[in-house]
């Protein structure tokens, strides 16, 4: 089977796998509770709008991501919503 391209905003990558190893180091550059910063905020905006659940998680709208533990000690991206709520997503759904 071809490898399946993704775009995210105005990033490009070849295949999936390509896509969830930029992602994952976006990830694990953070510490748990930080704040996301604006260039990575820009992109995780882009590919929250992919998500299949996109309304669900950006709720009342998005203020900010952070990276937070999640399910099992395991970590990941969290929406920080403009009423103070927050949610978890998973990257792996957004392509």
């Amino acid at each position: 089977m071809p490898a399946k391209p993704v775009k995210i905003g105005s990033l490009y990558f070849k295949k999936k796998g390509d896509a969830a190893h930029y992602l994952r180091e976006m990830l694990y550059k953070y510490d748990l509770g930080d704040k996301v910063s604006k260039d990575d905020s820009t992109i995780l905006r882009d590919l929250i709008l992919m998500h299949p659940e996109c309304e669900e998680k950006t709720g009342s709208g998005i203020e900010s991501f952070s990276v937070r533990s999640a399910d099992f000690g395991t970590r990941c991206f969290w929406v920080n919503r403009t009423d103070g709520t927050t949610e978890k997503f998973s990257v792996g759904a957004c392509y």
